[in-house]
């Protein structure tokens, strides 16, 4: 019975999130007629400075491709609660990573399946942004692995702008603000690129899509 319960809930809480987010942040959901690629194995990667940017980028993708999207997440910050889980397993699907995992081998075979049927939401800066004056932390390793493990698979940059003001650390109520989601063209590994010459590629592909003063502050 709760089964029959949940995926009807589900719906609903996506559909409600979706809205609220929506009216809350001006981002709007984009159709498929207006992405430039194909839904199938993309690693949307985006910048990081909230909770709630996974949400945003999850929102602004055209509705059916969000069913065969996961958002990458910290297991900690997730695993605590309820309603927390309902959220992140039953609306989001998502792909629960121990943020204190001491294998990053393991990690990358985790995504490395997820990919082979999914998309995925990734933060490649590793951690929240929270320094106004960095636009763009430098990427952890981990994108480069995932690509080398997936050379077919594309990386989407997608830049996230005022996140951070509608959803401030340590504020439990968001605040009504205007926001930007810019979804850039998609980038793979090229065949013999090094490991630092992808993740300046990948970062520079990222930050190019950044309103011009943050782009010109690094």
């Amino acid at each position: 019975m709760k089964q029959l319960i949940k995926k009807p809930l589900a719906w609903l809480t996506n559909h409600l999130l979706c809205r609220f987010v929506s009216f809350l942040t001006g981002i709007r959901t984009k159709s498929s007629h207006e992405m430039t690629f194909e839904p199938e194995r993309k690693v949307y990667y985006s910048n990081h400075s909230s909770h709630g940017d996974f949400i945003l980028v999850w929102n602004s993708l055209p509705a059916r491709w969000r069913l065969q999207t996961r958002p990458v997440a910290a297991a900690e910050y997730w695993r605590v609660g309820r309603v927390k889980e309902f959220i992140i397993d039953s609306v989001f699907n998502a792909l629960l990573i121990p943020r204190q995992s001491d294998d990053p081998q393991e990690i990358t075979e985790q995504m490395s399946e997820a990919l082979k049927k999914d998309s995925l939401i990734i933060f490649p800066e590793g951690t929240r942004n929270t320094d106004e004056n960095v636009p763009l932390l430098p990427f952890k390793t981990g994108i480069y692995y995932l690509a080398k493990a997936n050379p077919d698979v594309q990386f989407v940059p997608i830049w996230i702008n005022n996140i951070n003001r509608v959803l401030p650390k340590g504020k439990v109520l968001p605040v009504p603000l205007l926001c930007d989601v810019i979804i850039g063209e998609p980038l793979q590994l090229n065949e013999g690129e090094e490991k630092q010459a992808f993740l300046d590629r990948s970062h520079e592909a990222l930050l190019a899509l950044a309103p011009r003063g943050k782009e010109e502050s690094i």
